[in-house]
């Protein structure tokens, strides 16, 4: 197990095992029909993903890195990986699936001082926004987050 692997990884790796967070990643990607395999750092693959949600090129669930993309999606973007790992780390940090709730709680801050669920996240910030792949968007008043939103969801509906 782990060739490459630091011993802060192996333990890592394990506690993400333990505290169910890879467990719940391996269920989602089963439910959306992806493909297994192993990558860096003790972290793994799950390529070919099916489901829509989350709207991520790539997300992290414990060590378990889930992508629509292939492999080489990974193999040709290293600072992603790193990305996602700092995210397996959080994982482990937090016990687990508490992240979850706290994940969400800091989308929802961001969304509320930006529009963007990533850019005042704690937990993508802490991860390298840059590395992630996401533009930083400045604070603006809540006000013009909330026509933002508003406006763009009256005109998808103009649209069907």
């Amino acid at each position: 197990m782990g060739e490459g692997m630091s011993g802060w990884q192996r333990v890592k790796l394990v506690g993400n095992v333990l505290n169910l967070s890879t467990a719940l990643g391996v269920l989602v990607g089963v439910i959306g029909r992806a493909k297994f395999s192993r990558g860096p750092r003790g972290l793994f693959y799950a390529t070919g993903y099916r489901l829509g949600f989350p709207i991520a090129s790539a997300f992290t669930l414990g060590n378990l890195v889930l992508t629509k993309n292939d492999r080489a999606y990974f193999d040709r973007r290293p600072l992603l990986v790193k990305h996602e790992e700092r995210h397996s780390w959080q994982y482990f940090c937090l016990l687990g699936l508490p992240m979850l709730p706290l994940y969400a709680l800091g989308a929802g801050w961001s969304w509320l001082r930006t529009g963007c669920p990533a850019s005042r996240n704690p937990f993508e910030r802490l991860a390298s926004l840059k590395d992630g792949n996401y533009i930083e968007h400045p604070v603006q008043p809540l006000g013009q987050t909330l026509s933002q939103t508003f406006s763009g969801l009256r005109s998808r509906r103009k649209e069907q």
